[in-house]
């Protein structure tokens, strides 16, 4: 699928599961630099792995609960 988005840049929440993971991993596998923010740091590890190892855009990984003050 051509996005026409490649080289612009994307924040992803929600992005350790479901829509939002699937979101992030066809962004970054189009070229778009993309930042991804959820609770599960590890599953968005796993994502970044995942589409490195596909020749994807390296996503940033951004562990935090946005819902929080802190965050």
């Amino acid at each position: 699928m051509e996005t026409q988005l490649k080289g612009r840049t994307a924040l992803v929440t929600g992005a350790s599961v479901g829509i939002g993971r699937a979101t992030a991993k066809a962004l970054a596998l189009e070229g778009v630099r993309v930042a991804v923010v959820a609770r599960r740091g590890e599953l968005l590890m796993k994502l970044a792995d995942e589409v490195t190892a596909a020749g994807g855009t390296r996503i940033a990984v951004i562990p935090a609960d946005v819902m929080q003050p802190a965050a």
